[in-house]
Parts: structure tokens; C-alpha cells; sequence
């Protein structure tokens, strides 16, 4: 069964983050990214690129995944 930990660790080795916090119980998951490639996109193409760094993983591991995609101006702002 995927962590919390695992899925962190797949975002972080495919997305550059300046924070990331993942919590969940195996089969429902909450993200708090924060990173630098988020300027100036909309919500959707933020989600993807997470979506891209776990890749496959959406389809067979991680059956639910609600993310808050930051900046890092965003995030200081909070």
C-alpha cells in the first residue's frame, strides 16, 4: 500500500518544491505543494504537473488525491 511518505517522495523526485506536506490514509490523500513552477498558472496546469511527476502512479496506486497547489509568494502570503 502507497504512503503519504511515497507520495511525497514521487512528487519531490519529479517537481521542485519549496514545501510539500502529504497526508493520508492509504487510499485517500491530501497534498500541500509549494513550488516555484507554479507562477503565473491557473489551478489546472498546476495540478498537472503534479499529475505528471507521479505519472502512472494516479492510475494504479493512489486512488484519490486533493491537492493545494502554492507559489511560493502564496504560500509566505498565507
Amino acid at each position: 500500500m502507497v504512503t503519504p511518505q511515497d507520495i511525497q517522495n514521487y512528487i519531490q523526485a519529479g517537481l521542485s518544491c519549496d514545501h510539500i506536506a502529504v497526508d493520508g490514509d492509504g487510499h485517500h490523500f491530501e497534498a500541500v505543494i509549494v513550488s516555484p513552477l507554479f507562477e503565473g498558472k491557473r489551478l489546472i496546469a498546476r495540478h498537472q504537473l503534479v499529475y505528471a511527476a507521479l505519472g502512472d502512479r494516479m492510475k494504479a496506486e493512489i486512488h484519490a488525491l486533493s491537492m493545494k497547489t502554492l507559489t511560493p509568494t502564496e504560500w509566505a502570503n498565507r
